[in-house]
Formats: C-alpha cells, sequence, structure tokens
C-alpha cells in the first residue's frame, strides 16, 4: 500500500492535532518530552531497554521524505513514542500520563479520518510490551520493578530478535478454497447491533483474513483492445487536450488542477499501469505527433483518468472534478462531439436531468424531484437487446455493475446492475449502444433514522431503472449481497482488488421511505441469470467477516451535499405486512414545518479554521449552495452533534434560532473569505473565529442605585421617628443646619398634602390613601 496525497494530508493532520494537545489546567503542551530522542550519552539505558525508539519530528522528516509506504507504518511508529514511554517510565509519572493522554487522541483523531486504514488495537510486534511478553504493559500498568524483572538483560535483549505474529495459520499462500456458494440464499438481512451508532473497528484476526485473502487473489491486467476510439485526424487529439485543460465550472474554476496534482510517478496500490503519466505528458506527446493511432491516444488517456480516480478519495472535490473532466473527454472522443468551446452542461455532461435522490420514474405521482427520468421497469421499446457492449476497453455484459456519471453529484457516481444492453432504434440515436441499469442508493441519497447504522460502503436496492449511454459509464465496480460479502471475495472477471466494491443488504423505496431487509437475493438480480452457478461465484474466507459498521453520514460532523437526510422510516422485512394491514404502502405526510435545513459556514486560511452551524425550520422550497447541485430542503435535513462545530455563540445562542423565525426560500451555504474572517476575533485557546448569528440586545439597564444599604436604612429610620413637632431631632440633634440633608417627600405625602390644599373628598377617589 502506497500513501497518497489525501492520506498524507490526513496523517498530518493528526501529527498536528498531537502537536498542539495541551494540559487543560496547566496549559502546556503534551508532547514536549517526545519531540526528539532522548540523548543517547545521558540514557544508555533506554537503549539497551526500548527495541525500537521513536520520535515526532523523525516520524516527520520520514513522512516529509515519502520514505513510509503504508499509513500503518506510520500510526505504528507514532503509537511506538508513546508505548516506548509508558514501559519505560514510573506509573504515575508526568510524562507516563502525557504519553498516556496523547495515545488515546491519536487512535481517536486516527479513527474520524476515515481515508486511513484501520489499524491494530494491541501493541506492535516490535513494541517492548510484546518483545518482553509483559501484556500488561499495553496501557502501562504495573510498576517498573515489575518491568524490569520481566525484561531480559540488555545483551539478551540485543540477541534475541523480536517475536513475530504467528503466520502458520495463514501461510504464505491462500489456503485451499472450497467451491463458492449458490447465489439462492435465503437467508434475512444481517442483524442490526444495539447501543449507540459508532464505527467498529475490526478484530485482528479478521483483518488478516481478508488482508490475506485479497492478497493472493488473481490482479487485472488493464485496459482489454476493445471500444476504442474511432480514426479521427491526429490533430483532434490535442484539440481534446487543451479542452480539458482549460475547461471551467460555471464558478469559474479550473477543474484540470486536480488532474495536475497527480504525480507523474506514483504507485498505486492495485494499478496494472506503472509508467511516467500525466496531463501534460499526454499534451506534449500530442504536440509532437507521438500516438500513431487514434486507440493508443485513447487508451493513454483513459489510463490518465483510472489513475486520477485512484489516487483521490471517492465523495471528495478532487475526485468529482476527475469525473466531470473525464465525462468531457467521453463527450469529445464521441462521434457527435457537443458544440464548443467553451463546453457548457448543466448536469455535468451526464446524459439524465437527474440522479439518486432527485430523479422521479415515469408516472409517478410525486410532486417532488424531477419527473420522467427513470422508469419502473425495463423498457423495451425502441431498442434491440444484445449480449454484450465494448467502451474503452471494459465489456459489459448482462448482471455487472459499474459505476456512472451522476448529473447531480459527479464525486459520488451512480452504482448500477446492468440489467440489459441494447442498441437504439430511436431516430437520432440509431445503431448507439446503450445500457438499461438499476440504481442503488448510497445511504447519503436516503432518507433513514439519526441510529441507523451502516456497513462499511453499503448501497441500497431500488425500482429505479435508467437508461444510459456508454458515454456515462465511468468504470467497471462491483457489489455483493451480504450473505456472499460476510463469506468471501467474487472470483474475476467479476472483481479485482483495487476495484470499488460494495455490499446490498437491504431495498430502500424513497417514494414511502422504506428500508426492507432482503430475504431472497434472487429476485434482486437479472432473471437470466438466476440460480446460476457462474454468477459472481466467490473465493471464501476462513469464517465469516462482518464489515465495519459506521452511523448516519449526516452525524459524521462533515458537510454533506447530497438529496438524503435524518427523517422518519419504515423498518420492516422483506414481504412483512405493517400494522392496520397492507405492505406499508401508505405514504406518511410531509409538512413544510417538518422540514429543517442545517446552515453551515466553514473558512479555513492560515491562521486558523472557523466554522459556523444554524439549524432551523424551513418551507419546502429548493436550497441554493455555492455548488451546482440543488436539492429539496426535505432531503437536505443535517442534525449538528458536538464536537461536528467549533462556532462559539451559535446555535441554541442565536436569536434566529430562539425565535423559529423562516430563513426564506433560499439558503445559500459558503465559506467564510480569509479577508472577512480577520475581522472577527479568535478563540485564544482553539484560534477559531468567533462568529455570532446576531448582534448583542440592545436592552436599557436599570441604573444603579445612588445610596449604600446602610445609608438608606438610616433614612428610613429618620422617617419613621419623625413628629410634628421637630422634624427627627433626636437624630440630627448637634448637626448644623447648613450640612443637615433635607428629605425629598414620597408621592403619598406629596398627594395628601394636595388633597389638603384643594379641599377634594378622599372618600371620592378609587382607593384610599395609605394610612387613611
Amino acid at each position: 500500500m502506497v500513501i497518497s496525497q489525501v492520506q498524507k494530508h490526513a496523517i498530518e493532520e493528526t501529527i498536528t492535532v498531537l502537536l498542539n494537545a495541551s494540559s487543560p489546567r496547566a496549559k502546556r503542551k503534551l508532547v514536549g518530552m517526545f519531540l526528539v530522542l532522548p540523548d543517547r550519552e545521558s540514557w544508555p539505558e533506554y537503549y539497551q531497554v526500548i527495541p525500537e525508539p521513536r520520535c515526532i519530528h523523525g516520524i516527520q522528516a520520514d513522512l516529509k521524505g515519502n520514505k513510509y509506504k503504508d499509513p500503518l507504518d506510520v500510526f505504528t511508529d507514532l503509537q511506538l513514542v508513546f508505548l516506548n514511554a509508558l514501559y519505560y517510565n514510573e506509573d504515575g509519572s508526568q510524562i507516563a500520563k502525557d504519553a498516556a493522554a496523547l495515545k488515546v487522541i491519536l487512535e481517536n483523531e486516527w479513527k474520524q479520518r476515515s481515508v486511513l486504514p484501520i489499524p491494530r488495537t494491541s501493541p506492535p510486534p516490535v513494541s517492548a510490551q510484546r518483545v518482553y511478553a509483559v501484556p500488561q504493559q499495553a496501557s502501562g500498568s504495573g510498576s517498573k520493578a515489575e518491568r524490569t524483572q520481566a525484561r531480559p538483560t540488555p545483551l539478551a535483549a540485543a540477541s534475541s530478535p523480536a517475536p513475530q505474529p504467528d503466520s502458520s495459520a495463514y501461510g504464505d499462500k491462500s489456503p485451499e478454497r472450497q467451491q463458492s456458494p449458490d447465489v439462492d440464499i435465503d437467508v434475512g438481512g444481517t442483524p442490526e447491533p444495539e447501543g449507540l451508532p459508532t464505527d467498529t473497528a475490526r478484530d485482528e484476526e479478521s483483518e488478516e483474513i481478508v488482508k490475506q485473502l485479497e492478497k493472493g487473489l488473481p490482479r487485472w491486467d488493464g485496459f482489454a483492445d476493445v471500444g476504442w476510439m474511432e480514426e479521427v485526424d491526429p490533430g483532434r487529439y490535442l484539440a481534446i487536450v487543451l479542452a480539458i485543460n482549460n475547461h471551467e465550472d460555471q464558478n469559474g474554476t479550473r477543474l484540470a488542477a486536480s488532474l495536475e496534482a497527480v504525480p507523474e510517478e506514483a504507485t498505486i496500490p492495485e494499478f496494472p499501469y506503472n509508467v511516467p503519466l500525466s496531463l501534460s505528458l499526454i499534451e506534449n506527446r500530442s504536440r509532437e505527433k507521438y500516438y500513431q493511432s487514434s486507440k493508443a491516444f485513447d487508451k493513454e488517456t483513459s489510463q490518465f483518468f483510472l489513475k486520477a480516480r485512484r489516487w483521490y478519495e471517492q465523495g471528495s472535490e478532487a475526485y468529482g472534478n476527475v469525473l466531470v473532466l473525464q465525462r468531457l473527454y467521453h463527450a469529445l472522443a464521441s462521434s457527435s462531439p457537443p458544440p464548443g468551446p467553451p463546453y457548457i452542461s448543466t448536469t455535468h455532461f451526464a446524459s439524465l436531468r437527474a440522479g439518486p435522490g432527485t430523479a422521479k420514474p415515469l408516472h409517478t405521482h410525486d410532486t417532488e424531484g424531477v419527473h420522467g427520468v427513470t422508469t419502473f421497469r425495463v423498457s423495451t421499446k425502441d431498442r434491440t437487446f444484445v449480449d454484450e457492449v465494448h467502451f474503452k476497453g471494459w465489456t459489459f455484459r448482462l448482471a455487472d455493475w459499474v459505476h456512472m456519471s451522476n448529473p447531480d453529484d459527479p464525486s459520488r457516481p451512480i452504482i448500477g446492475q446492468v440489467f440489459k444492453c441494447f442498441v437504439s432504434d430511436e431516430p437520432g440515436k440509431k445503431g448507439r449502444p446503450g445500457l438499461t441499469v438499476c440504481w442503488y442508493y448510497r445511504p447519503e441519497q436516503t432518507i433513514h433514522p439519526a441510529d441507523r447504522q451502516f456497513w462499511e460502503n453499503e448501497v441500497f436496492k431500488t425500482s429505479h431503472f435508467a437508461d444510459h449511454p456508454l458515454e456515462d459509464v465511468v468504470e467497471k465496480i462491483a457489489c455483493q449481497f451480504t450473505a456472499r460479502h460476510i463469506r468471501g471475495r467474487p472470483r474475476p472477471p467479476y472483481w479485482y482488488p483495487g476495484w470499488p466494491l460494495y455490499v446490498c443488504d437491504s431495498r430502500y423505496n424513497d417514494r414511502e421511505r422504506i428500508f426492507v431487509k432482503i430475504k431472497n437475493w434472487n429476485s434482486c438480480v437479472p432473471e437470466e441469470v438466476r440460480k446460476s452457478t457462474e454468477f459472481m461465484p466467490i473465493y471464501p474466507f476462513e469464517r465469516s467477516v462482518f464489515p465495519r459498521r459506521f452511523p448516519s453520514p449526516f452525524l459524521s460532523g462533515k458537510i454533506i451535499k447530497a438529496p438524503g437526510g435524518i427523517g422518519d422510516v419504515v423498518e420492516r422485512a422483506e414481504g412483512e405486512k405493517i400494522e392496520g394491514g397492507g405492505t406499508g404502502r401508505k405514504r406518511p405526510k410531509r409538512t413544510a414545518a417538518a422540514t429543517a435545513t442545517a446552515i453551515r459556514f466553514e473558512q479555513t486560511d492560515r491562521s486558523g479554521p472557523s466554522k459556523g452551524l444554524y439549524v432551523g425550520s424551513t418551507t419546502a422550497q429548493p436550497v441554493a449552495s455555492t455548488s451546482s447541485y440543488q436539492y429539496p430542503p426535505t432531503a437536505q435535513t443535517q442534525y449538528a452533534q458536538s464536537g461536528s462545530t467549533s462556532l462559539r455563540g451559535a446555535g441554541e445562542r442565536s436569536i434566529v434560532t430562539a425565535a423559529g423565525t423562516n430563513l426564506g426560500s433560499n439558503i445559500v451555504t459558503e465559506k467564510l473569505p480569509s479577508e472577512t474572517a480577520k475581522h472577527f476575533d479568535r478563540d485564544p485557546e482553539t484560534n477559531e473565529v468567533l462568529w455570532f448569528a446576531a448582534p448583542p440586545v440592545d436592552m436599557v439597564h436599570s441604573p444603579a442605585p445612588r445610596h449604600s444599604l446602610a445609608y438608606l436604612h438610616f433614612l428610613a429610620k429618620k422617617r419613621k421617628r419623625r413628629t410634628p413637632d421637630n422634624d427627627a431631632a433626636d437624630i440630627t440633634a448637634g448637626v448644623p443646619s447648613s450640612k443637615r440633608f433635607k428629605i425629598q417627600p414620597t408621592v403619598t405625602e406629596t398627594l395628601r398634602t394636595l388633597i389638603e390644599k384643594f379641599g377634594v373628598d378622599p372618600s371620592m377617589s378609587m382607593s384610599p390613601l395609605p394610612g387613611q
């Protein structure tokens, strides 16, 4: 495994968190004692006791020099930094406490970054805890004296090699495999785990079982010599490359920057082409008339797009840019290229008007979404069915799985299974091959309850069928139903290591928001391959291995621009009757008051991050964002959880949130520019922008008392002792009249004086005066 740029960035972020971790009380950095190795002359015993010394600065230097070939090697070295300190130092010492705290931070931060592989949970074989066989030292428990007795002498430690994990159970080669079972496995859906939704780390043995099996599988040889570009004028090669290189989206962003960021020489796991390849190299070769045929140009360009797809993480913005440009390339290399330049498309050059979550089938009565994009069944009109079609080195047959261009979100290509291969007989499209595909939805394209958990790479079968031209095809993939996925991996040519692999456990009815556990997997595949022993046979594991579980993507703390959301749904088994009869066909009511939209503001610059969040009610109007994706607000619900944002002063303290004010029909989500962020104060601890949804309330405060309570008590006593003949003579005796404080009459006293002066009858007043 090679560390990609995305993974390297995630590792650097994790190290930065470790470097910035501080003690909450002492306000000091915890990492100070772990930056460099102990001095060898001052601490010779350390190097006799610790088998593999490590330090943070050394790991950073090796990472920068690209000396690591596997992300897990970086994790092992970081883990060793703290395990070594826990083993060598006394329990309860400050350095041991700091090491334990940083070890927990490392594990949590690493786990929160999905691009990084799941690490082992036990100490590595080269750690002192494993070398000296002191199990309790994994967490630093036990006294130093006990550890000293458990470890061998320095000479023995140096001469004895560290014990390696027992590999006899697996061997160098994959174990002999039994014949894979038939597809007709009538089993229920996998059990839902109890407890709060959280990602579940596989045990070390399960990880090793999967790794060893996939390690022994045959590798993909690359594109075949079928379906390539027809011969055209060589001058057109350069025009196509320049069109890709200069293409800008509707916001003026040049997408080819993502292609240029892919290194010319990069080692990618399971990549069949290990030759230098880049966009600039293809451009230079086009200028120099290097390509002897259109097929040679087309094949090398397709190889480069494959390399770029493998370089970036699926779902990232850069990955989406690659797929947009690949779809543009398919259009330009076709027999009927689009008019231009400039080349403009509201669907990212995809042939359909909408994708999963927003597309609605023909004849549906749903009032939301884009109608007429899909159908409920395979169409047979104006087409001739064929056994297979060829495109860009791929051969597509019945029941193959594919990635297709998504017009709404290119970074999440449509997942589908081929139900028909055809050649169109429609006027204007006659002779053009295509595929009828059954769509599968991703979790973020469904409405689901907040506590629902998902398998890793889980998708859901739907009743949406769509006709796609071959230019919509991104690549071949594989999807296994759960009964097979937990038991093994598909045999070639259905899947090769490095290809995207998904798992399906349920159906999803997006109109009624119902999840249905699949019992009979045969009903989900094309009729022609049912009961076939040749359909996606597997290499079996030694035992069942379940995939990891993850919570809803809308609870991950990330901004998810997808048509799904959190909401009430019905969960039932296939064919199960619900209360009141029927099978759940009654659709739940949707009201504007029941929908919510989360607005997130995010700004990142060199001075530090800033984030904001507002959650409030909205009406059923389209939601606009900085991207070109527009989804109904019912599908934009995002739940904010603790730690998902770092905004101070927003959320519940927002005046708009407290008042529940409707924000209108257009909600804009955008990044806060650095030139704007610099005008805001920052948190002294986290360096995050202090942003508030509204100014403070301008309230008139009551003036503070002018006199002390003791003086007011003195005045009260004086008033009580006053007599008609002598005005407070007992209290002010001996005080000159010029220095005496004149007491102002009360309102009651003033009113009594006026009544007596003007002869008003008190009985005619509405209420008697005090004292009468």
